[in-house]
């Protein structure tokens, strides 16, 4: 009887210890949440300091905690671990359907004939599939060629880096964190690939104090902007470093019941699968707010593609119809 009083007892108290944790569905709306728009100051009342792309104390531990455990696929991080194939996948399919086949190709005769319809549903099958195969043909000739410059903020272990340092149209990549002990995994472990080991450089600084003159011509912020005080102004850091023609790939996470729900009160509280305290439904912020923000912001940038995504235990990581609700993936342009 005794040992039954003690479980009850150990259940009590953890049920009141999330409870504790989580926001609670009544306070859930009445939560002080910044929007996107009104985060850019000119100053961190809180320390001071003229960095306002730096994250706080408080997240730069928790992440500096996670270090040793980065690369475990199993561990803390096995999350990051899966999304990441959905993230290669939003970045290279950006990029290919974005090429331009006919640039520089003066001869009428010598360019690729692409049909301002669905030519697959109206013409015959052959002309349709010789179009398409001509279409194709030309999208891997021209992807082939490229040799890009990658900057990834946020990199954290370098998760993502590898993976695009590992990508053949790819020249370097540039990895800059905020968080030394994390930092420190991530070299460590590009050295045990000799074909990366070269390609990536590792750097401990903001996007606000990255030198002036550095443009690439792909700049990623994947589930970094939620974890930041003024996204705002990391935003308009990163643009900085853009090349005419480069491209902005993005992933948060919206600010709604469904959100909190999976990633605070499922993920981290339930079924554990993040550590507790990585996320701040306050942080979130809304896909139609980071659209909206370009338009207003940065009228030489141009929102391309934008996804929902979704973590299914069983499945892992898959797109969604809907990038309003949830994750989400953003991919932007700039005008040439």
């Amino acid at each position: 009887m005794f040992r039954g009083l003690q479980l009850a007892t150990k259940r009590a108290s953890s049920v009141r210890a999330v409870n504790a944790r989580v926001i609670s569905l009544s306070n859930l709306k009445s939560c002080q949440c910044r929007q996107l728009s009104s985060t850019t100051k000119t100053m961190n009342n809180a320390t001071g300091e003229k960095n306002l792309t730096s994250i706080s104390p408080e997240e730069r531990e928790h992440f500096n905690q996670l270090a040793s455990s980065w690369w475990n696929v199993h561990g803390p991080q096995r999350i990051l671990h899966k999304m990441n194939i959905l993230r290669m996948e939003f970045i290279t399919e950006t990029i290919r359907d974005n090429l331009d086949l006919n640039k520089d190709i003066m001869d009428p005769e010598e360019k690729i004939y692409i049909p301002g319809y669905n030519y697959q549903n109206i013409l015959p099958n052959e002309v349709s599939k010789a179009i398409s195969l001509e279409k194709i043909t030309k999208i891997n000739e021209l992807y082939n060629e490229l040799s890009l410059d990658c900057l990834d903020i946020g990199c954290g272990g370098g998760i993502l880096s590898e993976s695009i340092g590992r990508l053949p149209i790819v020249n370097k990549v540039k990895g800059i964190d905020l968080s030394p002990s994390v930092l420190e995994v991530a070299k460590k472990h590009k050295s045990l690939d000799p074909m990366i080991e070269d390609k990536i450089d590792y750097e401990l600084t903001s996007i606000e104090e990255l030198s002036e003159g550095l443009q690439f011509d792909i700049v990623t912020m994947f589930e970094m902007l939620e974890h930041v005080d003024y996204p705002s102004q990391v935003l308009k850091s990163a643009l900085e470093h853009v090349k005419p023609g480069g491209y902005v790939f993005l992933s948060t996470i919206n600010r709604d019941f469904i959100s909190w729900f999976t990633t605070i009160f499922m993920g981290e509280h339930i079924l554990r699968i993040v550590p507790v305290g990585t996320h701040t439904y306050s942080k979130y912020i809304n896909q139609v707010e980071v659209s909206e923000w370009f338009q207003t912001n940065a009228s030489n940038f141009e929102v391309i593609s934008s996804k929902g995504c979704i973590y299914l235990p069983l499945k892992g990581w898959v797109f969604t119809d809907n990038s309003n609700v949830g994750n989400y993936f953003m991919a932007i342009r700039r005008k040439i």
